[in-house]
């Protein structure tokens, strides 16, 4: 056991920590991040459902709040292979990466939006158990005109 909590200190001391001071995104430009959703075969249409009816409220909210500028979902047209399979893909572009990713309280907006808390808990958790992955990637824009 002993070993372990040295490896572990070991581990956290030489890897590098994030600081928003270290990344090349200005804080006044907007920041998106891509979220994927993997469902469990079936399950893409119950996903979604509880996706609108739970989750897209919160974030119209948020935009109009005006934390995040844009909000949309894209889903394949067609299928590729299983391993790099997802069903959806919802972009959430940030007002900037600040905002991105400091502290929010979305707990607050869901309880206003969502008085019947035991129903909108099971709901979500339901939303996640019918997922085979998921996962988020902060994407950036390249300028393609820029010289390099």
């Amino acid at each position: 056991m002993h070993r372990f909590f040295l490896a572990l200190a070991l581990l956290t001391t030489a890897l590098p920590t994030f600081s928003p001071a270290q990344t090349s995104v200005s804080s006044d430009r907007p920041f998106a991040i891509e979220y994927y959703y993997k469902t469990k075969w079936g399950h893409a249409d119950e996903f979604l459902k509880l996706f609108q009816k739970n989750h897209y409220p919160v974030l119209k909210k948020e935009m109009e709040l005006g934390r995040i500028s844009r909000v949309w979902m894209d889903q394949p047209r067609y299928h590729t292979t299983e391993d790099g399979r997802w069903d959806y893909r919802v972009t959430i572009v940030f007002k900037n990466a600040t905002v991105a990713n400091e502290p929010f309280d979305e707990a607050a907006l869901q309880k206003q939006l969502y008085p019947d808390q035991e129903t909108f808990q099971r709901e979500e958790q339901r939303r996640f158990e019918i997922l085979d992955a998921h996962w988020d990637l902060p994407v950036k824009l390249v300028d393609l005109d820029a010289k390099p």
